[in-house]
């Protein structure tokens, strides 16, 4: 099929092609001196709606990753509309294996959004990842659990009874993973394009520095299912169920520098004042015995030994 790559390193915004055609290239969101990004831009055979892709958000969560490299070979004469995929958005915490934080300035990403142009490191990196957002007709963010964290496969999108929301919410159940949840998520990427009036999901599968295929497939699968909605695309794998919905996501975190000992695992369920686990310090003294503070599933567990204080160490999400 015809390929439009240039690879060019210098470029501040992803290629045009021509219809039926791709492009990829890296692109440099902090100029000369910052580290390159790769994008790739399908441009349909048919005109449509602008998709826009992400992962690597986070450096580590490599089923995200693998997923979002899957879609950059789909067949442009198959699709209706433009699909922009940004498969490691974070390239210097996925070179530094970092968790959670991105190393030029220590902050999280993923929670300084929609960024500054004259900001950090991470900040800038979010103000101009915004700027795409605003470019698109629908926004998917592709996550999994970090180096140290079991996960439950989740999509999460923010909440209203606005247009945006709903057809947000559309996106989410196509995913067809085995929850959704209707989050705020200030700070977050799919809030950030909700504020631009774009529908966003942000899906989740796969964790422990592992990218095991049911991981990858069910996250590439679910933004074909999410592009079917769309009409970007004809056919797309069958949803194997409809999400069950919580509308709260309740995380626990660490008071204290030392060693913390998880008492439940990612899907199982919980009542409102279980006993998570202990934190104790280095000396075996226990810190902190974290319980839940409300009823539900557990999302996500921190599975490290090592914990530092503000580390989250569960998340439980919850109906009501």
């Amino acid at each position: 099929m015809p390929d439009a790559s240039s690879g060019r390193p210098n470029a501040a915004g992803p290629g045009r092609p021509e219809p039926g055609q791709r492009w990829s290239g890296l692109l440099k969101p902090h100029g000369d001196a910052g580290p390159s990004v790769p994008c790739f831009v399908l441009e349909g055979a048919a005109s449509g709606p602008s998709l826009f892709v992400s992962a690597g958000i986070h450096g580590a969560e490599y089923a995200s990753i693998a997923a979002a490299q899957r879609l950059t070979r789909l067949d442009p004469q198959s699709l209706h509309g433009r699909l922009t995929v940004i498969p490691i958005v974070n390239h210097s915490a996925y070179a530094a294996r970092s968790i959670y934080i991105t190393p030029e300035d220590g902050k999280n990403l993923n929670r300084v959004f929609p960024g500054r142009p004259d900001g950090s490191h991470s900040e800038v990196l979010a103000h101009w990842l915004t700027g795409l957002m605003g470019d698109a007709d629908a926004y998917l963010d592709l996550h999994g659990g970090d180096l140290i964290e079991a996960l439950t496969p989740f999509a999460i999108h923010a909440p209203g009874d606005d247009d945006v929301a709903r057809r947000a919410a559309r996106l989410a159940d196509a995913f067809a993973l085995p929850y959704r949840i209707e989050e705020v998520g200030a700070g977050m990427t799919f809030s950030a394009a909700h504020a631009l009036g774009v529908p966003a999901v942000l899906a989740e599968a796969g964790g422990q520095g592992l990218w095991p295929e049911a991981s990858v497939a069910a996250l590439e699968h679910g933004c074909l299912r999410a592009m079917q909605a769309l009409d970007m695309l004809a056919a797309a794998p069958s949803a194997p169920s409809r999400p069950a919905v919580l509308h709260e996501f309740a995380w626990s975190r660490s008071d204290a520098d030392g060693c913390w000992y998880p008492w439940v695992q990612a899907g199982e369920t919980v009542r409102a004042g279980q006993p998570l686990g202990v934190v104790t310090d280095l000396l075996g003294t226990t810190r902190q015995q974290p319980v839940s503070s409300v009823e539900g599933v557990v999302m996500f567990a921190v599975t490290s030994l090592a914990i530092n204080a503000g580390d989250p160490l569960v998340g439980v999400g919850a109906a009501a």
